[in-house]
């Protein structure tokens, strides 16, 4: 039985003749936490969309758990087991905490259009089921988002993605408009999911962080990847030198 959840073949993006990616081979093994790095406009926010079906490659494969996979939407992603963390979290500002992690995905005790009844015990008690799970600690959870913490609603984000049967967790950037004790907090919550063996893919440029959470670093540089460094085999210094260009990644034949 393959080990391998995520693999991409010569996955590619063209935006009127603006070659986004090209050619992105790219695999993730279970439990494996790798790091997505490059500089803006490198090709990592379009690599993701193209794995959660946000946009469609122009060509190439996505293969997940086993499976052969062209995601027409987000919502397909999901169904499959693709658990996305974004940067502007998606929450709604005016709801609670189970109805943010429910949100398109709501339980019902009678299920009848206009006059449907909400199941709140059952969501309040899956939701407290998923904060255990990921170790996020939310007093309140009737409390609104609007009145959480930046650290709290990113820890409300990520807790969502462990309400439903993940079988990969994507984090854009998780922690990049936190404090240090927020950032904390959600990488303790990385670090839980790495002990539970959640296979996660974490777009970061906190070279302090991605050493400390990942067990892989990918580079990519204008649409592509160049490097693929084990941790222990590199520093920050090698990966800024591939960020930058100082070293073109000529040698690089995929990412494995």
């Amino acid at each position: 039985m393959s080990n391998v959840i995520l693999e991409t073949r010569g996955l590619t993006k063209h935006y009127s003749g603006v070659h986004a990616l090209s050619d992105a081979n790219f695999i993730l093994h279970k439990g494996e936490h790798v790091a997505i790095m490059g500089d803006n406009g490198a090709g990592k926010s379009t690599f993701v969309r193209q794995l959660t079906g946000v946009e469609q490659p122009t060509r190439g494969q996505i293969v997940f758990d086993g499976i052969e996979h062209t995601f027409a939407s987000p919502i397909e992603a999901r169904e499959a087991g693709i658990e996305t963390v974004f940067q502007n979290l998606a929450l709604a500002d005016d709801l609670d905490v189970p109805s943010n992690l429910f949100l398109g995905r709501e339980k019902f005790r009678i299920r009848l259009g206009p006059f449907s009844i909400l199941d709140k015990k059952a969501m309040r008690e899956a939701t407290t089921q998923a904060l255990i799970k990921t170790g996020v600690k939310i007093p309140n959870l009737m409390n609104t988002i609007r009145n959480m913490s930046g650290g709290q609603r990113q820890c409300v984000a990520i807790a969502r993605t462990a309400a439903f049967k993940s079988k990969l967790v994507i984090m854009d950037e998780p922690t990049a408009a936190l404090g240090v004790q927020e950032t904390a907090q959600v990488e303790n919550i990385i670090r839980t999911l790495k002990e539970a063996g959640e296979p996660l893919i974490l777009i970061s440029h906190n070279m302090r962080q991605v050493f400390d959470l990942a067990d892989r670093i990918v580079v990519f540089r204008r649409g592509r990847i160049v490097a693929n460094l084990r941790k222990e085999e590199t520093d920050g210094q090698d990966v800024v030198s591939y960020i930058t260009g100082a070293k073109t990644g000529a040698e690089f034949e995929g990412a494995t």
